[in-house]
């Protein structure tokens, strides 16, 4: 199946273990010396407009997604920060794309 980054982040992600709604896909998570997706990322929510931070991020590994839906994807989160890897905005993924 293929789908595109603007489809992915129209689909509601839900987590497959508790039914819980964890939000749309904002940012993929790439591994640039093997040109592979690792996973996606959903930003943590904002605490109170933004005033105390957010909580963490959301990274599900694409090991982890268990459906993908017409509108909605099941997967397993994991709550981290991806930070073994150089992130990349979901808006500036089509020129890495395109450079390959």
């Amino acid at each position: 199946m293929q789908c595109s980054l603007d489809a992915l982040r129209r689909k509601e992600v839900i987590d497959v273990h508790t039914g819980e709604k964890l939000g749309f896909i904002d940012d993929l998570e790439l591994d640039t010396d093997h040109c592979s997706l690792r996973g996606f990322v959903i930003y943590g929510r904002r605490r109170l407009f933004g005033l105390f931070g957010r909580d963490a991020d959301i990274f599900i590994p694409c090991e982890g997604v268990r459906l993908y839906g017409k509108d909605v994807l099941l997967a397993e989160p994991f709550y981290r920060e991806p930070s073994d890897c150089t992130k990349i905005a979901a808006s500036d993924i089509k020129n890495f794309v395109m450079r390959r």
